[in-house]
Formats: structure tokens, C-alpha cells, sequence
């Protein structure tokens, strides 16, 4: 197995789904490796791009696997990759143990459709669910509620994205 040090990262997109009134989807995740509290397991879409994929297709397939959604509007995109590693305790088993984190493209979206079309259970494409609940969040609250490894990552993207929720 390579040293952590040398392992790659993974390759994502992640999305910033922001409702009409400002307020930023959530969700709980159904597990994972890297649970440390009831407090830090809220994040907000994510995933891996495909071998030859566009970002922005990734990031709304991606949206739609994990919460059936596709009744969004482009905000905007966050320049730069934005880059975590993972614990080196858990990064034998996160990915089967062939990245030490992620680089992520970010991208804002407004929600235009209705609360009903969100179906976390039974995400779109037939999926597996990465979610098991959901909510609405302020933008302000998101590195709180975010697994601490990550929580650059989310201040970043609340920065770039924060006049975004007063439109």
C-alpha cells in the first residue's frame, strides 16, 4: 500500500443547493467511516466526476443521485479546486485506501422547484442513499455542521457563495 503521503486525490464536485429563501439543503449522512458526533454528519452534496465528465455535469448528476433534484439554476462556480485530506486514520478504508482526500470543484445552484420534488431515501437513477434526512440551513451555520476535517473546504464555499442567499 502506498504511504499516505503519496496517495492522489479524488477528483469531486460538490453543490451549494440554495432555496428561495436563502437557505441551504443539508443533508444527514447515512454513514461513512468518519462519523465523530450526532452534531457533525450534515453536508451538502458531493461526488466523484467520471473518467472524461464536464464538472458541471458531474455536479448535477451527482445532485440528482443523491437527492432526486434537478429543478436548479446555475449561481455560480468556485474558481479554484479546493483541496482536503482525510485522517490518516481512516484513509486505509475511505475509498478503499487509493486517495488521501479530495480536490472539489464547487458550484452554487438555486432550487426552483418544490420541497416534494427532495427524495433523499430514494434518490434519483435508483442509487444508493447517501442521505438519510434533510433540511434547510442557513449558510451561516454550515462549518458548524460539518465533519471538522472538511470545515475549510465549507468556509471557503460560504465565503465565496454567502451574497448568494440574499437573492
Amino acid at each position: 500500500m502506498a504511504r499516505y503521503e503519496d496517495l492522489p486525490y479524488r477528483t469531486c464536485v460538490g453543490v451549494m443547493l440554495i432555496n428561495t429563501k436563502g437557505l441551504v439543503f443539508i443533508g444527514r449522512r447515512a454513514g461513512g467511516i468518519d462519523p465523530i458526533d450526532d452534531t457533525h454528519v450534515w453536508q451538502m452534496p458531493q461526488g466523484g466526476v467520471d473518467p472524461g465528465e464536464d464538472n458541471w455535469a458531474a455536479a448535477k448528476r451527482e445532485l440528482y443521485e443523491e437527492t432526486s433534484v434537478r429543478s436548479v439554476e446555475r449561481l455560480g462556480e468556485v474558481q479554484d479546486w479546493l483541496i482536503y485530506d482525510i485522517p490518516r486514520t481512516v484513509a486505509g478504508r475511505a475509498w478503499k485506501g487509493r486517495y488521501r482526500g479530495q480536490r472539489q470543484k464547487w458550484f452554487a445552484v438555486r432550487f426552483t422547484g418544490k420541497d416534494s420534488e427532495i427524495n433523499v431515501e430514494n434518490p434519483g437513477g435508483g442509487h444508493k442513499a447517501e442521505f438519510v434526512s434533510w433540511r434547510w440551513e442557513p449558510m451561516k451555520n454550515l462549518t458548524e455542521l460539518i465533519i471538522p476535517f472538511k470545515r475549510p473546504v465549507y468556509e471557503r464555499v460560504v465565503k465565496e457563495f454567502s451574497a448568494l442567499a440574499d437573492q
